[in-house]
């Protein structure tokens, strides 16, 4: 069995708007600790140290991690979004389908034919509660000023046609699962009647569906079927989203 890390780090180093902070507790601030909850000296200790911790402070949607019905509104098939913790633990773990957008320019807007297109060529249907991958390479700028505005994206109704297909759970290795902000503000202004800011997220409001955002490493997938993807969220009570270490799993 090969596996394969398609996550970020969470990390104050990497560019993208809202990053983490993070302390770093050394061994003897843990000493610290433990001479002063346990009434003991630091002599006790082995070689006068304790354990090391990190005090994070990080938004649920810095990092990789998985979007919750709840993000993109408060209603999803008229009833009340699901929160992160609410969601079946079943929908993180399936058989992956890898489709490549990486020769796509900034601002593309995949559609259905898009999917379609590749699917024809990977001899591949897809099947309910498969986990969708989509490769643009945006995760090889993650420390670069531009990450957040450099990726090809999703339309809405190529998110809306994937939910009709059964799917779950689908994944973009860039900051955002719709076209860059900036491209969205941009058309926005151009033709309003046309365009909706954060359009292809705010298909969660009619169907319930999951995005993982900011994947890494699809490239070192070597198929495009074929393999396993596990993605569970951290447990965060009433959360929209939640980080999470999404793993593709091949058999050797």
């Amino acid at each position: 069995m090969k596996m394969i890390d398609l996550s970020v780090p969470l990390s104050p180093k990497v560019k993208e708007p809202t990053p983490p902070s993070i302390h770093y507790h050394s061994h003897k601030e843990g000493a610290d600790q433990a001479v002063q909850h346990l009434g003991i000296t630091h002599d006790d200790l082995y070689q006068g140290k304790a354990w090391a911790t990190e005090d994070v402070s990080a938004s649920t949607h810095a990092g990789t991690h998985v979007d919750a019905p709840y993000h993109y509104g408060d209603v999803s098939e008229g009833e009340k979004a699901r929160t992160i913790d609410q969601l079946p633990i079943d929908w993180f773990y399936g058989d992956g389908v890898l489709f490549d957008f990486s020769e796509k320019e900034k601002g593309y807007e995949i559609t259905s034919d898009d999917l379609n297109e590749q699917l024809e060529e990977m001899s591949y249907t897809l099947k309910p509660h498969d986990i969708v991958l989509i490769r643009t390479d945006a995760d090889k700028q993650l420390y670069q000023p531009q990450y957040a505005f450099c990726h090809a994206g999703v339309s809405a109704e190529a998110t809306r046609w994937l939910i009709n297909q059964g799917i779950k759970v689908m994944g973009i290795d860039a900051w955002g699962w719709d076209i860059p902000l900036d491209v969205q503000v941009q058309n926005y202004k151009k033709d309003p009647a046309s365009n909706r800011i954060w359009d292809a997220h705010l298909v969660g409001l009619e169907k319930e569906y999951c995005q993982i955002e900011k994947l890494a490493n699809l490239d070192q997938i070597p198929r495009r079927h074929g393999f396993k993807v596990s993605t569970f969220p951290v447990k965060i009570e009433n959360a929209s989203g939640a980080w999470a270490r999404p793993v593709a799993i091949l058999e050797a």
